[in-house]
C-alpha cells in the first residue's frame, strides 16, 4: 500500500505540470527506456519470451547428446542446424526516402566503398559518468550503432548525393540472394545444466525444420558447443570461415598456431600466429600473404573468395583444437 501511495502521489506531481513540461519529462523517459533496451538487445538480455526463429530453410545437420540424467535416462541434445535466409536489401529509392528524415546524413566509407545513412542513436552513459553520443549506419543490408567519435576511425565520411548512390547501388548488386548460416541450440532437458551454459543470453527460440520437426532450446556459441562436444570441434572450411571473420571468434589449432580476426589499417584480416620460421614457405604454398609490421613478419588469409579454400589447406595439415569466444580486433 506504502508503494501504490508513493506512486500515487508523484503521478499527482507530474499532472500539476503544464503540459509542455510533461511533453518534456515523457519525451526524456521515452529516450532513456529506448537506450536501456537498446543496450538490453545488443548485450543479449533482452527478453522477449519464447521467440520463434524464421528463416527460408531450417535443416538438421547434427544431433549429438551432451548429457544424460543419471535418475531418469533424460538427455540433453546438442543440436547443429543449417539456416538458410533470403537476403532483402533495401533498394536506392528507400534511401533517398530515408535521408529526407531529419538529421539524416548520407556517408560512405573511403577504404571499403561501402555507404550507410547516418542518424541519431540514443547516448550511453559509460562508467566514468560521461555521456557517449552515438549514431546509426543504416545500409543496404542492416544497421550498426557506433560511437560518434569513431565514425573517422573506421574510414566513415560524409558523401555528397551522387557519391552516395554510385556507392549504395554498388553494395546492393553485390548481396547476394540467399545467405546461409550455422546455429546451434541445446534442446531436451535443460535444468540440470542450465547454470553450466552461457550466461550472456537466456533466450530459448522454437523452429521448424524442413522435414516438419518442431524443435525448441537454448541458441549456444560456437565456442560452447565445441568445448561440450566429446569429438572435440568439428567445423567445415566454410563455416570456420564465417566463424573467424564475421563472429570473431578465435581457432586454436594444432602444434600451437591461432586464426583469429584482426583490424590492420582499418580492415579486417584473418591472422594466422604462431607458425615458426620453418613453416613460412609451406604456408605461403598453401596461399598466405605475409607482410612486415613493426619489424614482424605478420601471416594472413585472404578475406576474399579464395580465403575459404585456403583455410581449408591449413586445418586439413593443422586441425582445430579449440574454439575461442568471440575476441575484439
Amino acid at each position: 500500500m506504502r508503494t501504490v501511495y508513493a506512486t500515487s502521489c508523484r503521478l499527482n506531481r507530474l499532472l500539476a505540470l503544464t503540459i509542455e513540461l510533461q511533453n518534456i519529462l515523457f519525451t526524456v523517459f521515452e529516450q532513456l527506456l529506448a537506450a536501456r533496451i537498446e543496450g538490453a538487445i545488443a548485450s543479449g538480455t533482452y527478453d522477449v519470451g519464447l521467440e520463434r526463429l524464421r528463416a527460408m530453410s531450417f535443416v538438421v545437420k547434427e544431433r549429438r547428446t551432451i548429457y544424460t540424467h543419471p535418475a531418469t535416462g533424460a538427455e540433453t541434445h546438442l543440436v547443429t542446424i543449417t539456416q538458410r535466409d533470403r537476403n532483402r536489401p533495401m533498394p536506392l529509392d528507400e534511401a533517398l526516402e530515408r535521408l529526407l528524415l531529419r538529421r539524416a546524413v548520407p556517408m560512405r566509407n573511403v577504404r571499403s566503398g561501402r555507404a550507410a545513412i547516418q542518424v541519431p542513436a540514443p547516448s550511453w552513459l559509460l562508467d566514468d559518468g560521461e555521456i557517449e553520443r552515438r549514431v546509426r549506419l543504416i545500409g543496404p543490408m542492416g544497421h550498426q550503432t557506433l560511437p560518434l567519435a569513431g565514425l573517422a576511425e573506421r574510414d566513415w565520411v560524409e558523401a555528397d548525393r551522387e557519391q552516395f548512390k554510385t556507392a549504395w547501388n554498388a553494395e546492393f548488386a553485390s548481396v547476394p540472394e540467399f545467405t546461409t548460416s550455422t546455429i546451434y541450440l541445446a534442446t531436451g532437458l535443460l535444468l540440470p545444466i542450465w547454470k553450466r551454459m552461457p550466461q550472456e543470453s537466456t533466450r530459448v527460440y522454437r523452429l521448424q525444420t524442413d522435414a516438419g520437426e518442431r524443435i525448441i532450446g537454448r541458441k549456444v556459441p560456437l565456442s560452447w558447443a565445441s568445448a561440450v562436444s566429446a569429438e572435440g570441434p568439428a567445423l567445415a572450411p566454410e563455416d570456420a570461415f564465417t566463424a573467424l571473420l564475421r563472429d570473431g571468434h578465435a581457432l586454436a589449432l594444432n602444434e600451437g598456431l591461432q586464426l583469429r580476426k584482426v583490424r590492420v589499417m582499418g580492415a579486417s584480416r584473418i591472422e594466422l600466429s604462431g607458425f615458426s620460421d620453418g613453416l613460412r614457405d609451406c604456408l605461403r604454398a598453401y596461399g598466405l600473404f605475409g607482410e612486415i609490421i613493426s619489424w614482424k613478419l605478420r601471416m594472413f588469409v585472404p578475406t576474399d573468395a579464395s580465403g575459404v579454400a585456403i583455410l581449408a589447406k591449413i586445418l586439413e595439415r593443422f586441425p582445430i583444437a579449440e574454439v575461442r569466444g568471440r575476441e575484439r580486433p
